[in-house]
C-alpha cells in the first residue's frame, strides 16, 4: 500500500469531550472520514494531527470544548483491488451518481478478509475509472455504507463534486434514509416493559424514538454499545408497520435513521428489547411459539441466516443539479418469504 496524496479533515471538539486527544477525536471526527480510533492514533503519532494549529504527537493530550483538530489523512493506494465482473442491481445512473439495491452478503469495499467480491470490486468493473477519487483507491466513490448482511439501497458518487456534495448531506443527516425490518415483538407505546428503558420514548403516531450515544464495545470491537455521557450521538425512529403472531410475537416495522452510525438500527432495537431477527451480533436466538406462528414460521425464524433488514429507501438532493432525488427497492424475497412464513401459522397435528 503506498500513500499517494493527502486529505484534510477539520474537527471541532464538541460539548463534554473526553478528556484525551485520541478518545474525543473518535468520537467527534465525521463519519464519512472513515477514521477508526485505531487510524486515530497511529496519525497523531505519526504527527499528522494539530491540535490549535499545534502538532500534537501525544495520544491523551488534553482537549477541551470548541478546541479545532486538523488531521491529514494520507490517502491510501491499493493497487492489487481488482475490477471484477460482478452482477450489480443498477436503479438508476448519471454522470455524476449512481444508485445500488446491494444484496445481503455484499461487502461494500475490500477490507482485510475480504480482498474481493466486494461493491467497488463490482464498481470498478461496471465504471472503469468513472468513480469519485476521494475516496482514494480504495474506496472510490464510496460515500456511506450497509452492512454486509443488510440489503438495498446506496449511493456512489462518479465525480469528485458529487462525492464532496453527498458526503455533506450525510455529515449534516439530511440524507433520507428508511429501513424494513423484523424483529422480535411489537415496540408499542401501551408496553410499560419498552417505556421504561432508558432513551426510549413514543411521539404521536406510536413512534418509537431511541436516543442515545454509540461507542465501540469496551471488550467485542465487532459490536457496538450504547452508552450515555459519551459516545456518538444516534437517534432512531420506528414504527410497526405490521404485527406477527397470536399472540403478536414480531412485528415488520420501518425504521428512518436521524444519525447514521455503525450498526446503529441493530443495537438500538437491541437496547429496546426488540431485536432483529436473524441477526447473530444483537439478536440472539429467541424461539417463536408455535402457537403463535406455527412450526412452519417458528423454523423460519430460527434458521433465518442473517439480520432481517433491508434499506428500502434512500432520498438526497443531487449535489450536482440540485434536484430531489428519492429511491425505493422492494423487500428483498429472503425476507418476503421470512414473513409470509411467519403469518402462515401452519401447524402440524
Amino acid at each position: 500500500m503506498a500513500e499517494t496524496s493527502s486529505d484534510t479533515v477539520t474537527v471541532e471538539i464538541g460539548p463534554n469531550p473526553f478528556p484525551r486527544l485520541d478518545k474525543a477525536l473518535s468520537r467527534d471526527v465525521p463519519e464519512g472520514a472513515n477514521l477508526s480510533r485505531s487510524r486515530l492514533a497511529k496519525l497523531i503519532a505519526a504527527g499528522m494531527v494539530r491540535l490549535n494549529g499545534v502538532v500534537e504527537v501525544n495520544q491523551k493530550a488534553k482537549v477541551a470544548e470548541g478546541d479545532v483538530v486538523e488531521i491529514t489523512v494520507p490517502v491510501a493506494s491499493e493497487s492489487h483491488i481488482e475490477a471484477e465482473e460482478i452482477p450489480l442491481n443498477v436503479v438508476y445512473e448519471d454522470d455524476d451518481l449512481i444508485v445500488i439495491n446491494k444484496p445481503a452478503g455484499m461487502v461494500v469495499h475490500p477490507a482485510p478478509g475480504t480482498p474481493n467480491g466486494t461493491l467497488v470490486n463490482a464498481l470498478m468493473h461496471y465504471c472503469g475509472d468513472r468513480l469519485s477519487g476521494v475516496g482514494g483507491v480504495a474506496r472510490p466513490g464510496i460515500v456511506h455504507r450497509i452492512d454486509k448482511d443488510t440489503s438495498g439501497l446506496l449511493v456512489v458518487a462518479k465525480s469528485d463534486v458529487a462525492h464532496q456534495g453527498l458526503a455533506a448531506q450525510f455529515e449534516k443527516h439530511t440524507v433520507e434514509r428508511r429501513y424494513l425490518a423484523v424483529v422480535y415483538g411489537a415496540p408499542d407505546a401501551s408496553d410499560p416493559r419498552v417505556r421504561g428503558v432508558k432513551g426510549v420514548n413514543f411521539e404521536a403516531g406510536n413512534i418509537m424514538r431511541i436516543t442515545t450515544q454509540l461507542a465501540r464495545h469496551k471488550t467485542d470491537r465487532q459490536r457496538q454499545a450504547v452508552l450515555f455521557g459519551s459516545g456518538r450521538h444516534a437517534v432512531t425512529r420506528s414504527r410497526i408497520i405490521q404485527t406477527i403472531g397470536e399472540p403478536v410475537v414480531a412485528s415488520l416495522i420501518e425504521c428512518w435513521l436521524e444519525t447514521g452510525r455503525t450498526h446503529q438500527i441493530r443495537v438500538h432495537m437491541a437496547h429496546a428489547g426488540h431485536s432483529l431477527i436473524g441477526d447473530p451480533t444483537y439478536g440472539g436466538r429467541r424461539k417463536l411459539s408455535v402457537k403463535a406462528v406455527g412450526e412452519v414460521g417458528q423454523a423460519a425464524a430460527r434458521a433465518f441466516p442473517r439480520q432481517a433488514l433491508h434499506a428500502a429507501t434512500l432520498g438526497f438532493k443531487h449535489p450536482v443539479s440540485g434536484e430531489n432525488m428519492r429511491f425505493e427497492a422492494e423487500m428483498p424475497e429472503d425476507m418476503a418469504k421470512l414473513i409470509a412464513d411467519l403469518t402462515r401459522k401452519s401447524t402440524s397435528t
